[in-house]
């Protein structure tokens, strides 16, 4: 099953752990998409957009529209939702350039929550 990793972790902590895994030449076997906070990745990840992600998660390639009516919501709102989801890495296009596609299975989401 392939599955991606939502994370919190700061640009360090990321790029170190990428220029581990470089020198160490080993294959990630997970992919990650990391946000610097908990409330990014919260401003990314709304009730709506997670809910678009649970009806492409194993879809394989949706035009927008088709993923507005499996949604049950409007196109226009549907696509503002889609642009973001881009812009985050989240979603990608199509491989025909027509529609989105989330190319992932599963999606595991991991942050720690600590006392100040």
């Amino acid at each position: 099953m392939k599955t991606v990793t939502l994370d919190v972790r700061t640009p360090a902590e990321a790029m170190g752990d990428f220029a581990q895994a470089w020198k160490s030449h080993k294959a990630q076997r997970t992919a990650r998409i990391s946000f610097a906070t908990p409330e990014l990745l919260w401003q990314v990840l709304t009730v709506r957009r997670w809910e678009l992600l649970k009806v492409l998660c194993g879809a394989g390639p949706l035009s927008i529209r088709e993923a507005a009516r499996r949604v049950g919501r409007d196109v226009k709102a549907v696509h503002g939702d889609v642009t973001a989801l881009l812009n985050a890495g989240v979603l990608e296009r199509a491989p025909e350039g027509r529609g989105v596609v989330f190319p992932y299975e599963a999606v595991k989401v991991e942050f720690l929550l600590q006392a100040a």
